[in-house]
């Protein structure tokens, strides 16, 4: 963003126009007391030519006013003053870990809570623009859905295909937070960050959450885990028969893994309750890791003087030219 504006160094030199209304005033009463008294026969012609030269003296001296106000204002030294902002961003890698297990269909969330955790997800990436962000999906076992990106767009519409059912299912965490971290460790951002949702307990992989949790400590990347799932019973997919039934069934979080990754990693638990919750969640994540934006101030000075005193010189050709022409042809 550029603002310009004008600045004088010497503005105390404006002090010299004074000069101006004084000089006006002394040729005003000269040229009063220099006025003749001429008596004309009603029925002679007005001598024109000499009116015309009166007035021409007139805007000499009206020239040679200007011109010493455009003296003075370059003795003032103007400057053009340009001043800006230069804004440099440097945002951070974020891979988000999501448990697409069976029990994510679980309607505790509306819809469920599969689609719940993509719809809030997508509006948190809306809101990182400056940030490369990545997708890891996890059930049994784990594998990269979109590499770290700065296109959202593609990424959005990666989510937007996940559903349950594309890897054997169960519940890898440390699987689904061992790949997230690997796709971080050729990373050169200052920070970097896994957001690992999951709605149950390390039940499959081979990989132990803590000791996913270590490789991520090790490597700087810090982890937010959020539990998805509301407290007490909730409506649970089966398959009876190649058909979807609901039950309810007690909700069981690892919350003591979950919380013991994130303390190790130096990030937060969260757990999330319903949709809203969720989301509130992604803000309190989006307020804790925030970009790195510098900006720096910049002015720049140019001496405008010269254009003053171009004018002023233009001015007093103009004035030369007139007396020593136009009024010299009228004398």
């Amino acid at each position: 963003m550029l603002e310009s504006e004008i600045t004088f160094a010497n503005v105390h030199f404006f002090w010299a126009m004074l000069l101006i209304p004084i000089l006006v005033t002394v040729y005003i009463l000269r040229s009063k007391k220099n006025t003749a008294l001429l008596q004309f026969s009603a029925k002679g012609d007005l001598p024109t030519g000499s009116s015309y030269k009166v007035w021409l003296k007139h805007g000499v001296f009206a020239l040679n006013m200007l011109a010493l106000a455009s003296f003075i204002t370059a003795l003032a030294r103007p400057q053009s003053s340009t001043s800006g902002q230069n804004v440099s961003t440097e945002g951070i890698d974020i891979v988000i870990a999501l448990d697409i297990s069976s029990s994510m269909l679980a309607r505790d969330f509306k819809p469920n809570r599969l689609e719940a955790s993509k719809d809030v997800a997508q509006e948190f990436i809306d809101a990182r623009i400056n940030d490369r962000i990545g997708l890891v999906v996890y059930a049994g076992e784990s594998f990269t859905q979109c590499p770290l990106t700065t296109d959202h767009a593609v990424l959005k519409n990666l989510f937007q295909e996940l559903e349950n059912g594309l890897i054997t299912d169960g519940t890898a965490i440390g699987m689904g937070l061992a790949t997230a971290v690997n796709r971080l460790k050729d990373s050169e951002a200052k920070s970097k960050v896994v957001i690992l949702l999951s709605d149950g307990s390390n039940n499959a992989g081979d990989i132990p959450p803590i000791t996913a949790a270590e490789i991520a400590e090790t490597m700087g990347v810090r982890v937010y885990t959020i539990g998805v799932g509301t407290n007490g019973m909730a409506p649970m997919p089966f398959k009876v028969n190649g058909q979807t039934i609901y039950e309810n069934v007690q909700v069981f979080i690892d919350e003591e893994t979950l919380t013991e990754i994130a303390n190790l990693t130096g990030g937060q638990y969260f757990r999330a309750t319903d949709k809203d919750n969720l989301a509130e969640v992604y803000e309190q994540i989006d307020q804790l890791e925030k970009s790195i934006i510098e900006v720096t101030e910049f002015r720049k000075r140019n001496e405008e003087y010269l254009a003053w005193i171009l004018l002023g010189l233009a001015l007093l050709g103009l004035r030369f030219l007139i007396q020593h022409t136009v009024i010299k042809s009228l004398t």
